[in-house]
C-alpha cells in the first residue's frame, strides 16, 4: 500500500505562506505559458434551480516530475452567513507515473491563498510602481487574503474597503488597518489598485470611477457567469488574463463585451504567464488602465498543493495513512 498525506484546513493555512505561494504561482504561470502542462477546461455541475455548483479542476504536468492534480470544489454563495468560506472542497495529488494518490488536502485555504498570490503576481507586473492607494470591493475570505498579498508587492498608504454588508467591511477594516467606506464608488475613486472579490452576477464598478493609470484585479463572480466588470472598463483597458481559453469560456463580463461588439476578438493583450517569460509586454505607460481578469486555474492548485506537501515534509505536519 502507498502512503497518503492528509492535511486539514488549518494545516494548509499554516504551511501555505503568501510569500512562498507567490513564487510558486510565478513558476506555475510561467510553466503554463511555456506549454509544459495539460490543462482542460473545468466541467461545472449546476443543478437546475440551485444557487450552488460543483467544479472539477484537473491538470497534468509532464517532464521530470510528472503529476496529476484534481481540485473538487463546491461554491456556496450563502456560506458567509454561516461563517463559512463559499469555497469548499479538496485538492488531490496523484503520482504521474504510477497514478497512486499521494496527498489529499483541504481546498478552501488553497483557493483563497493561491488566488491572492496570483493577483499579487499580476499587480507586481502591471500596477504602477508608485501605487499607494488600494480599493477593495468585498470583505470576505478573498478580500482578506488579497489585502495581505498585495501588500507584499506595493506599499499602500491608504486602503478603502466596501461591502454591501457594512459590518463585514468594518470588521475587516479594523483587522487590517483599512478604512471602511459606504459605497463601491467611494472605495474605487482615487485608487491606484482595485480588487473586486465578490460573488456578484452584475458589474460592481464603473469605468468612470477609475483613475488614470489604475490597475484592477477582478477575481470574483460565479463561473461561468462571472461579471464584476462593466463593459466600458473592459473596452478601455489593456486586458490581461490567467488563461485565454478560460476567459473565453467562463468570464461573463468579457464575453458580453465581445458579443455586443464593444471589443474585438484580439482584445486580450496577454496571459500573465506570457508577461512573466517575456513573450508579451505588460504595462506600457503610466496612464494605461490595466485589468487582470482571474478565472482560477488547476495548475495554480497543483503548484500550491505541491508547495504545501514540501513544507509538510519539512515540518512533520499532517497525517500519513496507508491507502
Amino acid at each position: 500500500m502507498s502512503e497518503l498525506l492528509i492535511l486539514n484546513e488549518h494545516e494548509v493555512e499554516e504551511l501555505l505562506d503568501l510569500a512562498g505561494c507567490l513564487e510558486a504561482m510565478r513558476e506555475a504561470l510561467s510553466s503554463l505559458a511555456r506549454g509544459e502542462v495539460h490543462l482542460p477546461l473545468r466541467p461545472v455541475v449546476r443543478p437546475p434551480g440551485e444557487t450552488t455548483l460543483l467544479g472539477l479542476m484537473p491538470v497534468h504536468r509532464g517532464g521530470g516530475r510528472p503529476m496529476y492534480a484534481l481540485k473538487t470544489v463546491t461554491v456556496v454563495p450563502g456560506n458567509p452567513s454561516r461563517g463559512l468560506d463559499p469555497h469548499q472542497g479538496t485538492v488531490t495529488l496523484f503520482d504521474g507515473e504510477t497514478g497512486e494518490v499521494r496527498a489529499l488536502m483541504n481546498a478552501s485555504a488553497i483557493t483563497a491563498i493561491r488566488t491572492a498570490a496570483v493577483s499579487a503576481v499580476a499587480t507586481r507586473l502591471l500596477a504602477r510602481e508608485d501605487a499607494r492607494e488600494l480599493g477593495v470591493l468585498g470583505a470576505g475570505v478573498q478580500a482578506r487574503s488579497h489585502l495581505e498579498a498585495l501588500r507584499l508587492v506595493r506599499e499602500f498608504d491608504h486602503v478603502r474597503i466596501y461591502s454591501p454588508t457594512a459590518e463585514h467591511a468594518a470588521a475587516l477594516a479594523e483587522e487590517t488597518g483599512a478604512e471602511p467606506v459606504g459605497s463601491a464608488e467611494e472605495a474605487v475613486r482615487g485608487a491606484d489598485v482595485v480588487v473586486a472579490a465578490t460573488s456578484s452576477l452584475e458589474p460592481v464598478l464603473g469605468r468612470e470611477w477609475l483613475k488614470e493609470g489604475a490597475h484592477v484585479n477582478s477575481v470574483g463572480g460565479r463561473p461561468p457567469l462571472m461579471r464584476e466588470l462593466d463593459t466600458a472598463t473592459i473596452a478601455a483597458s489593456s486586458f490581461f488574463v490567467d488563461r485565454r481559453e478560460s476567459a473565453e469560456a467562463e468570464a461573463g463580463d468579457y464575453r458580453e463585451a465581445l458579443e455586443t461588439g464593444a471589443i474585438g476578438s484580439g482584445h486580450i493583450k496577454a496571459e500573465i504567464g506570457e508577461v512573466l517569460i517575456g513573450a508579451a509586454a505588460g504595462r506600457t505607460g503610466p496612464g494605461e488602465l490595466t485589468v487582470f481578469r482571474s478565472l482560477g486555474l488547476a495548475v495554480e492548485d497543483l503548484a500550491a498543493a505541491e508547495y504545501v506537501v514540501r513544507r509538510a515534509r519539512e515540518t512533520g505536519a499532517g497525517v500519513e495513512v496507508a491507502f
